[in-house]
C-alpha cells in the first residue's frame, strides 16, 4: 500500500460512510476536489459537518485559498469555525463519536498527495468523546462564519480569494 495515499483514503471513506456527525480541526485547509465533495455530500445527506479553521497562519495564501472554498460549503449547511485567538495546530477528525483521526495530515493537497503523513486512526467511543468535547472547547473560542456576512465580503477579498485558487495545488 502507498502510505502516502493511506490516510487520505480512509478519512474520504469515513467522511463518505458517516451517518451523524464530522467534526474536523485543521491547520490547512487547502481540500482537494474529492475531499470536498465527500464534506459536501455529507451534509447534504444530513451529517452534522463542523469545521474549525485557522484565522491566522504563517501562510496568507493558504487563508486566502481555505476561504474561496468557504461559500458553497456553507451553502451545502457546513459550520465553519475560524480561530483568531492564535495559530492552530491541531489536526483531528471525529466521524459519529466512534472513528477517530490524530495525526500530521492536513485536508489540503499536499497531505492528500505528496507528504509522507502519520495518522494515527482510533475506533471507539472514549477517544471520539474527548476530540468532540476539545473541539466544543475550541468552538467557544472561535467565530462562527455566517453565509449572508460571508456573501457581504469586501470585494477584493473575493479577488485575492479566488486568485489564490492558482497555486492551491502547491500548497
Amino acid at each position: 500500500t502507498d502510505h502516502k495515499h493511506y490516510s487520505n483514503a480512509k478519512i474520504l471513506a469515513a467522511i463518505s460512510n458517516a451517518a451523524k456527525k464530522i467534526v474536523m480541526n485543521s491547520a490547512y485547509f487547502v481540500p482537494t476536489q474529492e475531499q470536498k465533495s465527500a464534506l459536501i455530500d455529507a451534509a447534504k445527506r444530513g451529517v452534522m459537518v463542523e469545521l474549525i479553521l485557522p484565522g491566522l497562519s504563517d501562510s496568507t495564501m493558504s487563508i486566502n485559498v481555505q476561504r474561496s472554498h468557504y461559500e458553497d460549503l456553507l451553502e451545502a449547511g457546513i459550520n465553519i469555525y475560524e480561530m483568531d485567538a492564535a495559530v492552530l495546530h491541531a489536526k483531528t477528525i471525529s466521524v459519529d463519536d466512534v472513528w477517530s483521526v490524530v495525526g500530521s495530515s492536513n485536508f489540503d493537497y499536499r497531505s492528500a498527495t505528496l507528504n509522507a503523513e502519520v495518522d494515527v486512526v482510533v475506533l471507539g467511543k472514549k477517544t471520539a468523546k474527548q476530540l468532540d468535547a476539545k473541539f466544543a472547547k475550541d468552538k467557544r473560542k472561535a467565530r462562527k462564519i455566517k453565509l449572508e456576512a460571508w456573501k457581504q465580503r469586501p470585494f477584493t477579498d473575493k479577488v485575492k480569494e479566488r486568485f489564490s485558487r492558482t497555486v492551491e495545488k502547491l500548497l
